[in-house]
């Protein structure tokens, strides 16, 4: 998986991310978090990857990001332990 950053600012990011499950994963805690204005992907083209753009008030875009990985990653890490103890 290749993700871009194509614009990095205090509030303001776009990021190029060719992978459609990923990214509506990550919009998805992205848009949780109380400090995210906005968080969505577009495909201009078919043949094009996916833009996601993130935009917040009271916390940089970057560390948004990170937050909601950090929590993506803690959850799968959570439903991986459950899993195991179905076994």
């Amino acid at each position: 998986m290749e993700i871009q950053i194509l614009k990095d600012e205090k509030n303001d990011l776009e990021a190029s991310v060719d992978n459609q499950t990923v990214v509506e994963v990550v919009r998805s805690y992205l848009n949780k978090d109380s400090s995210v204005k906005l968080a969505a992907w577009k495909k201009e083209h078919y043949s094009k990857p996916l833009i996601l753009k993130v935009k917040t008030e009271g916390k940089t875009a970057k560390k948004a990001l990170s937050d909601a990985i950090a929590n993506i990653q803690k959850d799968l890490d959570k439903y991986k332990d459950e899993f195991k103890k179905a076994k």
